[in-house]
């Protein structure tokens, strides 16, 4: 039996940017962090033959044509299995469609269980580009590389996603003391909302396909606010990155009316009332998380906790994804 896990994460900036719409012709530049909620994928081969699969539902099938779900019949196709007889179970922590790259960390660490299976080591890149070979270029999502690339490789990390496809990722630079109070005062708290992002993805893609010049300078925008807030954590300025956090909040607003709701609006300016310098809607918009930096984090937890949001406490995640037992 073959154990996997793959972290979930945040965008610290630059989101947006890792859509093949965009980065094919200007280039992609965010940084994620990996965060320690995690989804968790076991293979193992059962004595009868066919594919058992256990998820949010059940399939007990006899070739890979017949599996329903899109990313375990792609990767069940992609390691060409002659006589199928495997079984696999999923488990998330957070549920999906809330913003934190789910897709993402469950395609990583299938891939990452099913080559351990086959006693394949892979690379974190390897792992990541075959995740999104699934999802992007199999099944055609309108997502972005992100999610597949952060999960991979864990930490707090910028990447670059380069005009020819290839993605370059290094940690971004942080002293230990700035590493500590960026961790402490980045709060996640959930909005009740779960959202799919296709829709608001597809149009940015359509978008940006287009040569639509609001969508385009938007995200030009987004990634300088990718550079900028690389450089004010790399030089401590904490609080500077909090700001950026707002600016970036209200520029990622303006690329779709669904990205945000009346509800949504209103905690994030109660949060901004107690002790929050910035935030935004974690992933594509719509719902999911709102993640704040807040120095005064006792006044924004009271009042999100007053305002009915859960929080999700966190640390940072530096294993990405790997294998806990096989």
């Amino acid at each position: 039996m073959i154990i996997t896990r793959s972290p979930l994460r945040i965008s610290l900036g630059g989101g947006g940017t890792d859509l093949p719409s965009y980065y094919e012709k200007f280039g992609g530049f965010l940084i994620a962090a990996a965060i320690d909620r995690y989804v968790y994928v076991t293979v193992n081969r059962p004595f009868g033959a066919g594919i058992r699969l256990k998820y949010s539902d059940i399939e007990n099938v006899d070739t890979v044509d017949e599996v329903r779900h899109p990313i375990l019949r792609e990767a069940l196709r992609m390691m060409n299995l002659r006589t199928p007889q495997i079984e696999i179970t999923t488990l998330a922590e957070i549920p999906s469609g809330t913003g934190l790259g789910s897709s993402g960390s469950f395609t990583t660490a299938l891939v990452k269980a099913l080559y351990a299976h086959r006693r394949r080591l892979l690379h974190s890149s390897e792992v990541a580009r075959l995740a999104c070979e699934i999802e992007i270029e199999r099944l055609h999502e309108p997502v972005g590389k992100q999610d597949q690339y952060i999960a991979a490789y864990g930490g707090v990390t910028c990447f670059d996603f380069n005009p020819d496809g290839s993605v370059s990722a290094r940690p971004l630079t942080l002293a230990m003391d700035t590493m500590f109070e960026l961790e402490d005062n980045l709060l996640l708290f959930f909005t009740g909302f779960s959202r799919s992002a296709g829709s608001l993805l597809k149009d940015q893609k359509a978008r940006s396909e287009a040569d639509d010049n609001e969508m385009i300078e938007n995200l030009h925008y987004v990634k300088d606010l990718g550079y900028r807030s690389q450089a004010a954590l790399e030089a401590g300025r904490c609080h500077e990155f909090g700001e950026l956090m707002h600016e970036h909040w209200e520029h990622k607003k303006r690329r779709s009316h669904g990205m945000s709701n009346p509800k949504i609006d209103e905690w994030y300016e109660l949060g901004r009332r107690n002790g929050a310098i910035g935030g935004k809607l974690v992933g594509a918009g719509g719902g999911g998380f709102l993640l704040f930096y807040a120095e005064d984090r006792k006044s924004l937890r009271r009042a999100m906790t007053d305002a009915g949001l859960e929080e999700v406490r966190f640390r940072f995640d530096f294993e990405g994804t790997k294998v806990l037992m096989s």
